[in-house]
């Protein structure tokens, strides 16, 4: 059967482009475990006065390049293996966009749609107390990620405050504007996403203004994809999904119009002047485009053969299988891999620390520049080297990332 647990397949990427850089075995045995990791148990008082005890986990994959970099995500179905691998994705990322930090990753095992306000202000805090050792601008910082915001990183970033007696709004990012955020960091994954989709179109000779798109998952990078898609890109979003289900419409969904229907019922599916489509019947639609935007493993030995995007741009953390992935190449899908497609995240969060660190903050447009700048040139390499190699894209990917970290830790002496 074919490997579903995400940190496995993680693993096996890494060991495909371990073979092909030849790399000795100390130092991919390094790159194949995580470096540090801790599991917690966070007591958190109810509203009703009763007392749950929450699994949190923390992941430090490699930090050869840099401080641990990496989201908190709350999830029911978080696991440690989950975190493992988004750990080792985020250590991909920040080298594949060169910037100098490592990857990490956390995550509380919790359904956040049950929580009040104030019990996710006091999950959050909670989280803080249990991790904070391991946390530190110079050492490992948080952000946002699945079901996190801006605010639950505000009360995260107050209560490491609390501990060290003094102000550090660089311990977080992805904070509010008022407490030291960068702008353009809310829509900075899907506009990340944007540009390499544009430079993957010139490099395949395709005309994206008026093409159509079709965007698999709305929260927030789906949610900022529609609006970019057309602000940036002028596709035509021909369809949405969230977890409910999805809709169609051949003359395209405007995104004002779809933000404000899911944010008055909670989400998209009964839209007026709509078709009601499945999730998985957007994955396979005729479309130049597609931006899985939800969560792993969408995309699989099952359904791979039925992709008819000219472009697969991976907003989401692991949609694809390595069977998939191999099917899409095979059949002439142009696949954006996730740690390159998704980095506009991390980029724009290192951004804000270093806006933090010098105490002034970048206008949008500069930060908009710099992104461009960096997705532009990461593209760059993979797709040098994906051509050089005659390998697909996320292989390309990792052959650029793992080289780089492979290179840190040589010159470290750690192997």
């Amino acid at each position: 059967m074919p490997e579903t647990n995400i940190f496995a397949i993680s693993q096996r990427q890494l060991d495909d482009a371990a073979a092909i850089l030849g790399l000795d075995p100390s130092t991919h045995a390094l790159l194949r475990e995580p470096m540090r990791e801790l599991t917690v148990n966070i007591p958190l008082k109810m509203d009703d006065g009763s007392v749950h005890i929450f699994k949190g986990f923390r992941v430090q994959y490699n930090d050869a390049r840099g401080p641990g970099k990496g989201g908190v995500r709350w999830h029911p179905d978080e696991t440690i293996d989950t975190i493992r691998a988004l750990a080792a994705w985020m250590t991909w990322k920040t080298a594949v966009v060169d910037i100098p930090l490592g990857g990490s990753k956390g995550g509380i095992v919790c359904n956040p749609k049950e929580l009040s306000p104030t019990e996710q202000e006091r999950l959050a805090r909670g989280y803080i107390r249990a991790t904070w050792r391991m946390l530190g601008k110079d050492t490992d910082i948080p952000a946002p990620d699945v079901y996190t915001n801006p605010q639950i990183m505000a009360w995260m970033m107050d209560e490491y405050s609390v501990i060290q007696g003094h102000n550090v709004p660089g311990i977080v990012t992805g904070k509010p504007l008022s407490l030291g955020g960068s702008a353009g960091r809310s829509e900075a994954t899907a506009l990340g996403g944007m540009y390499v989709t544009r430079e993957a179109a010139k490099a395949l000779n395709l005309e994206l203004n008026g093409a159509t798109s079709a965007i698999q998952g709305y929260g927030n990078a789906g949610l900022f994809a529609h609006k970019l898609a057309q602000q940036e890109l002028g596709l035509k979003v021909v369809a949405v999904s969230d977890s409910s289900g999805g809709i169609y419409n051949a003359n395209g969904l405007d995104y004002e119009a779809v933000s404000q229907y899911k944010r008055e019922t909670g989400s998209v599916i009964d839209m007026p002047d709509t078709e009601s489509v499945s999730n998985e019947e957007l994955l396979e639609m005729e479309v130049l485009a597609l931006f899985p935007s939800a969560l792993e493993n969408v995309i699989t030995e099952q359904n791979a053969a039925n992709i008819k995007a000219k472009i697969c741009g991976e907003l989401a953390n692991g949609p694809t299988t390595p069977e998939a992935d191999k099917i899409l190449y095979e059949n002439g899908v142009f696949v954006l891999p996730d740690f390159l497609c998704n980095a506009g995240g991390v980029t724009v969060s290192y951004f804000e620390q270093v806006q933090n660190a010098y105490g002034y903050y970048w206008p949008l447009e500069e930060v908009k520049k710099n992104l461009d700048a960096k997705m532009t040139l990461a593209f760059e390499a993979v797709h040098s080297m994906a051509q050089a190699k005659k390998i697909n894209n996320r292989l390309a990917a990792y052959l650029v990332a793992v080289e780089r970290v492979a290179e840190a830790a040589k010159l470290r002496g750690w192997v």
